[in-house]
Protein backbone atom coordinates (compact mmCIF):
# COMPACT_ATOMS: atom_id res chain seq x y z
CA UNK A 1 0.00 0.00 0.00
CA UNK A 2 1.24 3.48 -0.96
CA UNK A 3 0.71 6.26 1.52
CA UNK A 4 -2.52 8.18 0.79
CA UNK A 5 -4.24 5.38 -1.17
CA UNK A 6 -6.42 2.36 -0.40
CA UNK A 7 -6.00 -0.50 -2.84
CA UNK A 8 -8.94 -2.90 -3.17
CA UNK A 9 -8.75 -5.97 -5.38
CA UNK A 10 -12.22 -7.40 -5.96
CA UNK A 11 -11.25 -9.87 -8.64
CA UNK A 12 -7.72 -10.98 -9.52
CA UNK A 13 -8.54 -10.69 -13.23
CA UNK A 14 -9.83 -7.11 -12.95
CA UNK A 15 -7.90 -3.89 -12.67
CA UNK A 16 -7.56 -2.65 -9.07
CA UNK A 17 -9.79 0.25 -7.93
CA UNK A 18 -7.80 3.12 -6.46
CA UNK A 19 -9.51 5.56 -4.10
CA UNK A 20 -7.56 8.76 -3.67
CA UNK A 21 -7.44 10.40 -0.23
CA UNK A 22 -4.53 12.76 -0.64
CA UNK A 23 -6.75 15.77 -1.49
CA UNK A 24 -8.49 15.55 1.89
CA UNK A 25 -5.19 15.35 3.78
CA UNK A 26 -3.94 18.32 1.76
CA UNK A 27 -7.10 20.25 2.60
CA UNK A 28 -6.72 19.52 6.32
CA UNK A 29 -3.17 20.76 6.25
CA UNK A 30 -4.30 24.22 5.00
CA UNK A 31 -4.72 27.06 7.41
CA UNK A 32 -8.17 28.47 8.17
CA UNK A 33 -7.37 31.61 6.14
CA UNK A 34 -6.38 29.52 3.11
CA UNK A 35 -9.53 27.44 3.39
CA UNK A 36 -11.69 30.59 3.58
CA UNK A 37 -10.00 32.12 0.54
CA UNK A 38 -10.47 28.97 -1.55
CA UNK A 39 -14.10 28.62 -0.43
CA UNK A 40 -14.88 32.26 -1.24
CA UNK A 41 -13.23 32.04 -4.66
CA UNK A 42 -15.08 28.83 -5.52
CA UNK A 43 -18.40 30.34 -4.46
CA UNK A 44 -17.75 33.44 -6.59
CA UNK A 45 -16.95 31.31 -9.66
CA UNK A 46 -20.15 29.28 -9.16
CA UNK A 47 -22.23 32.46 -8.83
CA UNK A 48 -20.73 33.92 -12.02
CA UNK A 49 -21.37 30.71 -13.96
CA UNK A 50 -24.92 30.49 -12.59
CA UNK A 51 -25.60 34.14 -13.45
CA UNK A 52 -24.33 33.65 -17.00
CA UNK A 53 -26.53 30.56 -17.37
CA UNK A 54 -29.57 32.40 -16.07
CA UNK A 55 -28.92 35.40 -18.31
CA UNK A 56 -28.32 33.52 -21.55
CA UNK A 57 -29.86 30.15 -20.81
CA UNK A 58 -33.11 30.82 -22.63
CA UNK A 59 -31.21 32.05 -25.65
CA UNK A 60 -29.01 28.93 -25.69
CA UNK A 61 -32.08 26.72 -25.47
CA UNK A 62 -33.71 28.63 -28.29
CA UNK A 63 -30.66 28.23 -30.52
CA UNK A 64 -30.16 24.56 -29.65
CA UNK A 65 -33.74 23.52 -30.24
CA UNK A 66 -34.72 26.34 -32.63
CA UNK A 67 -37.62 27.53 -30.49
CA UNK A 68 -38.96 30.96 -29.76
CA UNK A 69 -40.56 32.01 -26.47
CA UNK A 70 -44.15 33.03 -27.00
CA UNK A 71 -44.95 34.89 -23.80
CA UNK A 72 -43.28 37.01 -21.18
CA UNK A 73 -44.70 37.71 -17.74
CA UNK A 74 -43.53 38.96 -14.40
CA UNK A 75 -43.04 36.88 -11.30
CA UNK A 76 -41.81 37.57 -7.79
CA UNK A 77 -39.32 40.31 -7.04
CA UNK A 78 -37.51 41.47 -10.17
CA UNK A 79 -37.62 38.35 -12.33
CA UNK A 80 -38.96 37.99 -15.83
CA UNK A 81 -40.29 34.64 -17.01
CA UNK A 82 -40.10 33.68 -20.65
CA UNK A 83 -42.36 30.71 -21.27
CA UNK A 84 -41.84 28.19 -24.07
CA UNK A 85 -44.36 26.10 -26.01
CA UNK A 86 -45.75 23.03 -24.24
CA UNK A 87 -44.25 20.51 -26.66
CA UNK A 88 -40.82 21.95 -25.98
CA UNK A 89 -41.44 21.90 -22.21
CA UNK A 90 -41.96 18.15 -22.41
CA UNK A 91 -38.91 17.64 -24.60
CA UNK A 92 -36.61 19.61 -22.32
CA UNK A 93 -38.44 18.92 -19.05
CA UNK A 94 -38.46 22.65 -18.29
CA UNK A 95 -41.25 25.08 -17.57
CA UNK A 96 -39.67 28.48 -17.57
CA UNK A 97 -36.51 30.40 -18.21
CA UNK A 98 -35.92 33.13 -15.64
CA UNK A 99 -34.13 36.33 -16.60
CA UNK A 100 -33.03 39.00 -14.15
CA UNK A 101 -34.12 42.57 -14.69
CA UNK A 102 -30.76 44.36 -14.92
CA UNK A 103 -29.69 46.85 -12.31
CA UNK A 104 -30.23 50.48 -13.15
CA UNK A 105 -27.39 52.26 -14.88
CA UNK A 106 -26.38 55.82 -14.19
CA UNK A 107 -25.63 57.75 -17.36
CA UNK A 108 -22.19 59.35 -17.39
CA UNK A 109 -22.31 63.10 -17.56
CA UNK A 110 -20.88 64.86 -20.59
CA UNK A 111 -17.48 66.29 -19.78
CA UNK A 112 -18.22 69.57 -21.51
CA UNK A 113 -21.29 71.32 -22.80
CA UNK A 114 -19.82 73.30 -25.68
CA UNK A 115 -19.15 71.73 -28.06
CA UNK A 116 -20.00 68.07 -27.54
CA UNK A 117 -20.81 67.29 -31.15
CA UNK A 118 -18.75 65.10 -33.44
CA UNK A 119 -16.30 64.04 -30.72
CA UNK A 120 -19.25 62.64 -28.77
CA UNK A 121 -21.21 61.19 -31.66
CA UNK A 122 -18.19 59.71 -33.40
CA UNK A 123 -18.14 57.13 -30.62
CA UNK A 124 -20.83 55.29 -32.55
CA UNK A 125 -18.89 52.25 -33.70
CA UNK A 126 -20.16 52.11 -37.28
CA UNK A 127 -17.29 49.83 -38.18
CA UNK A 128 -18.55 47.03 -35.93
CA UNK A 129 -18.87 43.69 -37.67
CA UNK A 130 -22.45 43.40 -38.82
CA UNK A 131 -24.59 40.29 -38.54
CA UNK A 132 -26.47 38.51 -41.30
CA UNK A 133 -29.71 40.03 -40.05
CA UNK A 134 -28.18 43.50 -40.18
CA UNK A 135 -27.04 42.82 -43.74
CA UNK A 136 -30.63 41.99 -44.65
CA UNK A 137 -31.73 45.34 -43.19
CA UNK A 138 -29.03 47.21 -45.12
CA UNK A 139 -30.22 45.50 -48.30
CA UNK A 140 -33.78 46.56 -47.48
CA UNK A 141 -32.65 50.17 -47.04
CA UNK A 142 -30.74 50.09 -50.33
CA UNK A 143 -33.77 48.66 -52.10
CA UNK A 144 -36.01 51.40 -50.72
CA UNK A 145 -33.44 54.09 -51.46
CA UNK A 146 -32.99 52.97 -55.08
CA UNK A 147 -36.72 53.27 -55.66
CA UNK A 148 -36.88 56.71 -54.04
CA UNK A 149 -33.81 57.91 -55.92
CA UNK A 150 -35.17 56.72 -59.25
CA UNK A 151 -38.77 57.95 -58.99
CA UNK A 152 -39.00 60.66 -56.30
CA UNK A 153 -35.60 62.25 -55.80
CA UNK A 154 -35.91 65.58 -53.97
CA UNK A 155 -39.57 65.03 -53.11
CA UNK A 156 -40.94 64.16 -49.69
CA UNK A 157 -42.21 60.62 -50.31
CA UNK A 158 -42.23 57.85 -52.86
CA UNK A 159 -45.35 56.07 -54.08
CA UNK A 160 -43.55 52.82 -54.87
CA UNK A 161 -46.33 51.05 -56.76
CA UNK A 162 -47.35 53.87 -59.09
CA UNK A 163 -43.68 55.00 -59.20
CA UNK A 164 -44.57 58.60 -58.48
CA UNK A 165 -43.39 61.23 -56.00
CA UNK A 166 -45.57 62.65 -53.27
CA UNK A 167 -45.09 65.94 -51.43
CA UNK A 168 -46.18 67.10 -48.01
CA UNK A 169 -43.95 70.06 -47.13
CA UNK A 170 -41.69 70.07 -50.23
CA UNK A 171 -38.55 69.67 -48.13
CA UNK A 172 -37.15 66.40 -49.42
CA UNK A 173 -38.21 64.65 -46.21
CA UNK A 174 -37.04 61.19 -47.26
CA UNK A 175 -33.51 62.50 -47.80
CA UNK A 176 -33.09 64.55 -44.63
CA UNK A 177 -34.82 61.93 -42.51
CA UNK A 178 -32.45 59.19 -43.74
CA UNK A 179 -29.01 60.77 -43.39
CA UNK A 180 -28.16 59.44 -39.93
CA UNK A 181 -29.51 56.01 -40.88
CA UNK A 182 -27.08 55.91 -43.80
CA UNK A 183 -24.23 57.00 -41.57
CA UNK A 184 -24.94 54.36 -38.93
CA UNK A 185 -25.21 51.70 -41.65
CA UNK A 186 -21.97 52.89 -43.24
CA UNK A 187 -23.54 53.72 -46.63
CA UNK A 188 -20.97 56.26 -47.79
CA UNK A 189 -22.09 56.71 -51.40
CA UNK A 190 -25.75 57.29 -50.48
CA UNK A 191 -24.64 59.65 -47.71
CA UNK A 192 -22.52 61.68 -50.12
CA UNK A 193 -25.46 62.10 -52.51
CA UNK A 194 -27.77 63.13 -49.69
CA UNK A 195 -25.31 65.70 -48.35
CA UNK A 196 -24.85 67.16 -51.80
CA UNK A 197 -28.63 67.57 -52.16
CA UNK A 198 -28.92 69.22 -48.74
CA UNK A 199 -26.14 71.66 -49.57
CA UNK A 200 -27.41 72.70 -52.99
CA UNK A 201 -31.14 71.96 -53.11
CA UNK A 202 -32.64 72.14 -49.61
CA UNK A 203 -34.26 75.56 -49.34
CA UNK A 204 -36.82 77.03 -46.97
CA UNK A 205 -37.96 79.89 -49.17
CA UNK A 206 -41.12 78.48 -50.76
CA UNK A 207 -44.45 79.99 -49.66
CA UNK A 208 -45.57 76.74 -48.16
CA UNK A 209 -47.19 76.15 -44.78
CA UNK A 210 -45.57 73.46 -42.67
CA UNK A 211 -46.37 71.83 -39.35
CA UNK A 212 -44.04 72.93 -36.54
CA UNK A 213 -43.89 69.49 -34.91
CA UNK A 214 -43.41 67.39 -38.04
CA UNK A 215 -40.73 69.65 -39.51
CA UNK A 216 -38.95 69.89 -36.16
CA UNK A 217 -38.69 66.16 -35.52
CA UNK A 218 -38.00 65.21 -39.15
CA UNK A 219 -36.02 68.03 -40.75
CA UNK A 220 -34.51 69.95 -37.83
CA UNK A 221 -33.84 66.71 -35.95
CA UNK A 222 -32.37 65.09 -39.06
CA UNK A 223 -30.05 68.03 -39.70
CA UNK A 224 -28.87 68.18 -36.09
CA UNK A 225 -28.13 64.49 -35.96
CA UNK A 226 -26.34 64.62 -39.32
CA UNK A 227 -24.18 67.46 -38.01
CA UNK A 228 -23.27 65.58 -34.84
CA UNK A 229 -22.46 62.44 -36.82
CA UNK A 230 -20.41 63.98 -39.60
CA UNK A 231 -19.17 67.30 -38.25
CA UNK A 232 -20.14 68.92 -41.58
CA UNK A 233 -21.04 72.59 -40.98
CA UNK A 234 -23.61 72.64 -43.79
CA UNK A 235 -26.01 70.72 -41.57
CA UNK A 236 -25.60 73.18 -38.71
CA UNK A 237 -26.10 76.13 -41.05
CA UNK A 238 -29.28 74.64 -42.50
CA UNK A 239 -30.56 73.77 -39.03
CA UNK A 240 -30.06 77.33 -37.81
CA UNK A 241 -31.81 78.76 -40.88
CA UNK A 242 -34.76 76.45 -40.32
CA UNK A 243 -34.89 77.19 -36.60
CA UNK A 244 -35.14 80.93 -37.29
CA UNK A 245 -38.09 80.30 -39.62
CA UNK A 246 -39.90 78.13 -37.08
CA UNK A 247 -39.54 80.64 -34.21
CA UNK A 248 -42.60 82.72 -35.25
CA UNK A 249 -44.78 79.85 -34.02
CA UNK A 250 -43.63 80.86 -30.53
CA UNK A 251 -43.16 84.61 -30.87
CA UNK A 252 -46.49 85.31 -32.59
CA UNK A 253 -48.56 83.25 -30.15
CA UNK A 254 -50.31 85.18 -27.35
CA UNK A 255 -49.46 82.40 -24.88
CA UNK A 256 -46.41 80.21 -24.22
CA UNK A 257 -48.10 77.55 -26.37
CA UNK A 258 -46.91 77.90 -30.00
CA UNK A 259 -49.07 77.89 -33.08
CA UNK A 260 -48.99 74.59 -34.91
CA UNK A 261 -48.26 75.88 -38.43
CA UNK A 262 -45.97 78.42 -40.07
CA UNK A 263 -45.12 79.62 -43.55
CA UNK A 264 -41.35 79.26 -43.82
CA UNK A 265 -41.04 82.02 -46.39
CA UNK A 266 -43.40 84.66 -44.98
CA UNK A 267 -42.78 83.71 -41.31
CA UNK A 268 -46.54 83.88 -40.69
CA UNK A 269 -47.63 81.47 -37.93
CA UNK A 270 -51.20 80.30 -37.33
CA UNK A 271 -53.44 77.53 -36.04
CA UNK A 272 -54.17 74.54 -38.29
CA UNK A 273 -56.94 74.69 -40.84
CA UNK A 274 -59.07 72.14 -38.98
CA UNK A 275 -59.52 74.20 -35.79
CA UNK A 276 -58.10 76.64 -33.25
CA UNK A 277 -56.13 74.15 -31.15
CA UNK A 278 -52.71 72.58 -31.20
CA UNK A 279 -52.08 68.93 -30.38
CA UNK A 280 -50.60 68.56 -26.92
CA UNK A 281 -48.02 66.06 -28.09
CA UNK A 282 -46.93 68.31 -30.95
CA UNK A 283 -46.18 71.41 -28.89
CA UNK A 284 -44.37 69.37 -26.23
CA UNK A 285 -42.27 67.32 -28.67
CA UNK A 286 -39.94 69.98 -30.01
CA UNK A 287 -37.78 70.69 -26.97
CA UNK A 288 -34.95 68.21 -27.58
CA UNK A 289 -34.28 69.68 -31.00
CA UNK A 290 -34.54 73.37 -30.08
CA UNK A 291 -32.34 72.85 -27.03
CA UNK A 292 -29.69 71.10 -29.10
CA UNK A 293 -29.85 73.85 -31.73
CA UNK A 294 -29.13 76.45 -29.05
CA UNK A 295 -26.20 74.43 -27.70
CA UNK A 296 -24.44 74.04 -31.08
CA UNK A 297 -25.06 77.65 -32.17
CA UNK A 298 -24.46 79.27 -28.74
CA UNK A 299 -27.76 81.10 -29.20
CA UNK A 300 -30.14 80.53 -26.25
CA UNK A 301 -33.30 81.84 -27.93
CA UNK A 302 -34.28 78.48 -29.42
CA UNK A 303 -34.00 76.61 -26.14
CA UNK A 304 -35.72 79.39 -24.22
CA UNK A 305 -38.73 79.45 -26.56
CA UNK A 306 -39.27 75.70 -26.45
CA UNK A 307 -38.57 75.36 -22.73
CA UNK A 308 -41.29 77.90 -21.93
CA UNK A 309 -43.80 75.43 -23.35
CA UNK A 310 -42.78 72.64 -21.00
CA UNK A 311 -42.65 75.01 -18.04
CA UNK A 312 -46.13 76.31 -18.82
CA UNK A 313 -47.65 72.83 -19.28
CA UNK A 314 -46.08 71.89 -15.94
CA UNK A 315 -48.27 74.51 -14.23
CA UNK A 316 -51.56 73.32 -15.78
CA UNK A 317 -54.04 71.12 -13.98
CA UNK A 318 -53.86 67.45 -14.99
CA UNK A 319 -55.53 64.15 -14.12
CA UNK A 320 -52.84 62.54 -11.98
CA UNK A 321 -50.24 63.71 -14.47
CA UNK A 322 -52.28 62.81 -17.57
CA UNK A 323 -53.05 65.52 -20.13
CA UNK A 324 -55.85 66.09 -22.67
CA UNK A 325 -54.70 65.78 -26.27
CA UNK A 326 -55.62 69.34 -27.34
CA UNK A 327 -54.40 72.69 -26.05
CA UNK A 328 -55.28 76.20 -27.20
CA UNK A 329 -52.47 78.64 -28.09
CA UNK A 330 -54.77 81.64 -27.58
CA UNK A 331 -55.23 81.09 -23.86
CA UNK A 332 -52.66 78.37 -23.18
CA UNK A 333 -55.21 76.00 -21.64
CA UNK A 334 -56.13 72.37 -22.30
CA UNK A 335 -59.40 71.70 -24.04
CA UNK A 336 -61.39 69.90 -21.36
CA UNK A 337 -63.57 68.09 -23.90
CA UNK A 338 -60.61 66.30 -25.51
CA UNK A 339 -59.58 62.70 -24.89
CA UNK A 340 -56.81 61.51 -22.61
CA UNK A 341 -54.68 58.83 -24.24
CA UNK A 342 -51.14 57.77 -24.99
CA UNK A 343 -51.79 57.29 -28.69
CA UNK A 344 -52.09 59.90 -31.43
CA UNK A 345 -51.79 63.53 -30.26
CA UNK A 346 -50.86 62.52 -26.72
CA UNK A 347 -48.00 60.03 -26.96
CA UNK A 348 -44.77 61.97 -27.17
CA UNK A 349 -45.65 64.47 -24.43
CA UNK A 350 -44.71 61.74 -21.98
CA UNK A 351 -41.75 60.58 -24.06
CA UNK A 352 -40.16 64.04 -24.10
CA UNK A 353 -40.57 64.59 -20.36
CA UNK A 354 -38.13 61.82 -19.55
CA UNK A 355 -35.93 62.41 -22.58
CA UNK A 356 -35.52 66.12 -21.78
CA UNK A 357 -34.62 65.15 -18.24
CA UNK A 358 -31.95 62.80 -19.58
CA UNK A 359 -30.74 65.26 -22.23
CA UNK A 360 -30.06 67.89 -19.56
CA UNK A 361 -28.03 65.55 -17.36
CA UNK A 362 -31.03 64.76 -15.13
CA UNK A 363 -30.84 68.25 -13.63
CA UNK A 364 -34.37 69.59 -14.26
CA UNK A 365 -36.50 68.23 -11.43
CA UNK A 366 -39.98 69.19 -12.65
CA UNK A 367 -39.49 67.12 -15.82
CA UNK A 368 -38.66 64.09 -13.69
CA UNK A 369 -41.58 64.73 -11.34
CA UNK A 370 -44.13 65.28 -14.12
CA UNK A 371 -43.07 62.06 -15.82
CA UNK A 372 -43.15 59.92 -12.69
CA UNK A 373 -46.57 61.34 -11.77
CA UNK A 374 -47.85 60.65 -15.28
CA UNK A 375 -46.79 56.99 -15.19
CA UNK A 376 -48.61 56.62 -11.88
CA UNK A 377 -51.64 58.15 -13.60
CA UNK A 378 -51.31 55.67 -16.46
CA UNK A 379 -51.28 52.77 -14.02
CA UNK A 380 -54.25 54.19 -12.11
CA UNK A 381 -56.53 55.24 -14.98
CA UNK A 382 -55.45 53.60 -18.26
CA UNK A 383 -53.92 50.18 -17.55
CA UNK A 384 -56.18 47.15 -17.92
CA UNK A 385 -55.92 43.44 -18.76
CA UNK A 386 -57.82 41.10 -21.04
CA UNK A 387 -59.98 38.33 -19.61
CA UNK A 388 -58.14 35.24 -20.91
CA UNK A 389 -54.41 35.75 -21.36
CA UNK A 390 -54.38 38.73 -18.98
CA UNK A 391 -52.65 40.86 -21.59
CA UNK A 392 -51.85 44.32 -20.24
CA UNK A 393 -52.88 47.24 -22.45
CA UNK A 394 -53.21 51.02 -22.20
CA UNK A 395 -56.75 52.25 -22.84
CA UNK A 396 -58.19 55.74 -23.33
CA UNK A 397 -60.50 58.15 -21.51
CA UNK A 398 -63.13 59.87 -23.62
CA UNK A 399 -63.20 63.64 -23.37
CA UNK A 400 -65.86 65.13 -21.13
CA UNK A 401 -67.33 61.90 -19.77
CA UNK A 402 -63.91 60.30 -19.14
CA UNK A 403 -65.46 56.92 -19.99
CA UNK A 404 -62.89 54.17 -20.39
CA UNK A 405 -62.34 52.81 -23.91
CA UNK A 406 -60.37 49.52 -24.25
CA UNK A 407 -58.59 50.68 -27.37
CA UNK A 408 -54.86 51.09 -28.05
CA UNK A 409 -53.08 52.71 -30.98
CA UNK A 410 -49.96 51.01 -32.30
CA UNK A 411 -48.27 54.30 -31.44
CA UNK A 412 -48.56 53.35 -27.75
CA UNK A 413 -45.99 50.62 -28.34
CA UNK A 414 -43.31 53.30 -28.01
CA UNK A 415 -44.03 53.29 -24.27
CA UNK A 416 -42.19 50.07 -23.28
CA UNK A 417 -38.97 51.50 -24.66
CA UNK A 418 -39.47 54.86 -22.95
CA UNK A 419 -40.29 53.19 -19.64
CA UNK A 420 -37.21 50.97 -19.89
CA UNK A 421 -35.04 53.98 -20.78
CA UNK A 422 -36.27 55.81 -17.67
CA UNK A 423 -35.63 52.76 -15.51
CA UNK A 424 -32.13 52.46 -16.96
CA UNK A 425 -31.49 56.04 -15.86
CA UNK A 426 -32.66 55.47 -12.30
CA UNK A 427 -36.47 55.58 -12.27
CA UNK A 428 -38.58 53.04 -10.32
CA UNK A 429 -38.39 49.32 -11.00
CA UNK A 430 -42.17 49.26 -11.49
CA UNK A 431 -41.58 51.14 -14.76
CA UNK A 432 -39.52 48.23 -16.11
CA UNK A 433 -42.16 45.72 -15.07
CA UNK A 434 -44.86 47.74 -16.81
CA UNK A 435 -42.61 48.01 -19.87
CA UNK A 436 -42.16 44.25 -20.16
CA UNK A 437 -45.85 43.48 -19.70
CA UNK A 438 -46.85 46.03 -22.35
CA UNK A 439 -44.09 44.85 -24.70
CA UNK A 440 -45.59 41.38 -24.47
CA UNK A 441 -49.01 42.69 -25.54
CA UNK A 442 -47.53 44.72 -28.39
CA UNK A 443 -45.86 41.55 -29.65
CA UNK A 444 -49.22 39.79 -29.79
CA UNK A 445 -50.74 42.62 -31.86
CA UNK A 446 -48.33 41.31 -34.50
CA UNK A 447 -48.29 37.59 -33.74
CA UNK A 448 -52.08 37.25 -33.60
CA UNK A 449 -52.54 38.62 -37.13
CA UNK A 450 -52.26 36.20 -40.06
CA UNK A 451 -49.73 38.52 -41.73
CA UNK A 452 -47.70 38.88 -38.52
CA UNK A 453 -48.09 42.65 -38.93
CA UNK A 454 -49.89 44.82 -36.38
CA UNK A 455 -52.93 46.97 -37.20
CA UNK A 456 -52.99 50.70 -36.59
CA UNK A 457 -55.49 50.28 -33.74
CA UNK A 458 -56.41 47.26 -31.61
CA UNK A 459 -59.48 46.83 -29.39
CA UNK A 460 -59.42 44.61 -26.31
CA UNK A 461 -62.16 42.56 -24.66
CA UNK A 462 -62.48 42.87 -20.90
CA UNK A 463 -65.02 40.04 -20.89
CA UNK A 464 -65.52 36.97 -23.05
CA UNK A 465 -68.11 38.50 -25.38
CA UNK A 466 -67.38 36.40 -28.48
CA UNK A 467 -65.39 39.05 -30.33
CA UNK A 468 -62.03 37.66 -29.35
CA UNK A 469 -59.50 38.87 -26.83
CA UNK A 470 -58.11 41.36 -29.33
CA UNK A 471 -60.09 42.46 -32.35
CA UNK A 472 -59.53 44.86 -35.22
CA UNK A 473 -62.05 46.97 -37.06
CA UNK A 474 -61.76 47.05 -40.84
CA UNK A 475 -61.06 50.79 -40.77
CA UNK A 476 -58.11 50.22 -38.41
CA UNK A 477 -56.53 47.21 -40.13
CA UNK A 478 -53.84 49.14 -41.99
CA UNK A 479 -50.11 48.98 -41.25
CA UNK A 480 -47.87 51.94 -42.13
CA UNK A 481 -44.60 50.12 -41.28
CA UNK A 482 -44.39 52.13 -38.08
CA UNK A 483 -41.28 51.94 -35.87
CA UNK A 484 -42.66 52.13 -32.33
CA UNK A 485 -42.56 48.45 -31.38
CA UNK A 486 -39.15 47.90 -33.00
CA UNK A 487 -37.90 50.97 -31.12
CA UNK A 488 -39.05 49.44 -27.82
CA UNK A 489 -37.47 46.09 -28.68
CA UNK A 490 -34.16 47.86 -29.28
CA UNK A 491 -34.22 49.77 -25.99
CA UNK A 492 -35.07 46.68 -23.96
CA UNK A 493 -32.56 44.52 -25.84
CA UNK A 494 -29.82 47.07 -25.13
CA UNK A 495 -30.78 47.14 -21.45
CA UNK A 496 -31.35 43.40 -20.86
CA UNK A 497 -29.24 41.68 -23.51
CA UNK A 498 -32.03 39.12 -24.00
CA UNK A 499 -31.84 38.03 -27.66
CA UNK A 500 -35.45 36.84 -27.57
CA UNK A 501 -36.30 40.43 -28.46
CA UNK A 502 -34.05 40.21 -31.52
CA UNK A 503 -35.99 37.12 -32.61
CA UNK A 504 -39.29 38.94 -32.22
CA UNK A 505 -37.98 41.75 -34.40
CA UNK A 506 -36.70 39.30 -37.00
CA UNK A 507 -40.15 37.73 -37.31
CA UNK A 508 -41.62 41.15 -38.02
CA UNK A 509 -38.88 42.10 -40.46
CA UNK A 510 -39.52 38.91 -42.43
CA UNK A 511 -43.22 39.74 -42.58
CA UNK A 512 -42.42 43.21 -43.93
CA UNK A 513 -40.25 41.60 -46.57
CA UNK A 514 -43.07 39.23 -47.48
CA UNK A 515 -46.07 41.57 -47.53
CA UNK A 516 -44.75 45.14 -47.94
CA UNK A 517 -41.83 44.82 -50.36
CA UNK A 518 -42.57 45.80 -53.95
CA UNK A 519 -40.20 46.13 -56.94
CA UNK A 520 -39.43 49.80 -56.26
CA UNK A 521 -39.52 50.07 -52.49
CA UNK A 522 -41.80 49.22 -49.57
CA UNK A 523 -45.46 50.11 -49.26
CA UNK A 524 -47.87 50.55 -46.40
CA UNK A 525 -50.69 48.01 -46.52
CA UNK A 526 -54.38 48.41 -45.84
CA UNK A 527 -55.30 45.03 -44.40
CA UNK A 528 -53.23 42.96 -41.95
CA UNK A 529 -56.03 40.42 -41.55
CA UNK A 530 -55.79 38.74 -44.95
CA UNK A 531 -52.43 37.56 -46.35
CA UNK A 532 -54.06 37.14 -49.75
CA UNK A 533 -55.54 40.65 -49.88
CA UNK A 534 -53.30 43.11 -48.04
CA UNK A 535 -54.62 46.11 -50.02
CA UNK A 536 -51.31 47.97 -50.65
CA UNK A 537 -51.63 51.71 -50.01
CA UNK A 538 -48.86 52.83 -52.39
CA UNK A 539 -46.94 54.98 -49.88
CA UNK A 540 -43.49 54.66 -48.34
CA UNK A 541 -43.43 56.86 -45.26
CA UNK A 542 -40.18 58.61 -44.38
CA UNK A 543 -40.17 57.10 -40.89
CA UNK A 544 -39.70 53.69 -42.47
CA UNK A 545 -36.23 54.84 -43.57
CA UNK A 546 -35.53 57.10 -40.62
CA UNK A 547 -36.75 54.88 -37.78
CA UNK A 548 -38.05 51.43 -38.65
CA UNK A 549 -35.01 50.23 -40.60
CA UNK A 550 -32.61 52.06 -38.27
CA UNK A 551 -34.09 50.38 -35.19
CA UNK A 552 -34.01 47.00 -36.94
CA UNK A 553 -30.32 47.55 -37.72
CA UNK A 554 -29.53 48.52 -34.13
CA UNK A 555 -31.65 45.70 -32.71
CA UNK A 556 -29.88 43.01 -34.75
CA UNK A 557 -26.39 44.13 -33.76
CA UNK A 558 -24.27 41.94 -31.49
CA UNK A 559 -22.90 45.22 -30.13
CA UNK A 560 -25.78 46.27 -27.88
CA UNK A 561 -24.26 49.73 -27.42
CA UNK A 562 -23.84 50.48 -31.10
CA UNK A 563 -25.85 53.61 -30.27
CA UNK A 564 -25.29 54.02 -26.54
CA UNK A 565 -28.28 55.32 -24.55
CA UNK A 566 -25.87 56.49 -21.86
CA UNK A 567 -24.41 58.99 -24.32
CA UNK A 568 -27.26 59.89 -26.66
CA UNK A 569 -30.94 60.66 -26.48
CA UNK A 570 -33.02 59.82 -29.55
CA UNK A 571 -35.77 62.15 -30.71
CA UNK A 572 -39.27 61.08 -31.70
CA UNK A 573 -38.19 60.52 -35.30
CA UNK A 574 -35.19 58.36 -34.44
CA UNK A 575 -32.51 61.08 -34.63
CA UNK A 576 -29.81 60.86 -31.89
CA UNK A 577 -28.39 63.97 -30.22
CA UNK A 578 -25.88 64.16 -27.34
CA UNK A 579 -26.68 64.10 -23.64
CA UNK A 580 -25.45 67.28 -21.93
CA UNK A 581 -24.48 67.81 -18.31
CA UNK A 582 -27.17 70.41 -17.67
Amino acid sequence: MREGYVLLTLNPDQQPIVIKRSWWRSWNRLSRLQKNLITTLSFFIIVVIFYKWIWNGGVQLEEQYQIKPYTIALVNENKVVTAVPEKVEKKLNIKENVVDIPEQAQAPQAQVDQPVYFQQMSRININSEITDRQKAVVNAFKHAWRGYRKWAWGHDNLRPISKKPSNWFKLGLSIVDSIDTMHIMGLKEELREAQDWVEHSLKFTEYNDVNLFEVTIRVLGGLLSAFHLTGESIYKDKAKDLGERLLPCFTQSPSPIPYSDVNLASHNAHSPGWGPDSSTSEVTTIQLEFRDLSRITNDPKFEEAASKVSKHVHTLQKLDGLVPIFINPKNGLFQSYSDIKLGARGDSYYEYLVKQWIQTGKTIKYLHDDYVEAIKGVEKHLVNRTSKRKLLFIGELKGGSKDYVPKMDHLVCYLPGTLALGYHHGLPESHMKLALDLLHTCYFTYADRPTFLAPEITYFSLQDDGRGEMYVKNSDAHNLLRPEFIESLWYIYQITGNTTFQDWGWEIFQSIEKYAKVPDGYTSIGNVNDPNDTKPKDMMETFFLSETLKYFFLLFSNNRKLLDIDKYVVNSEGHPVPIYSS
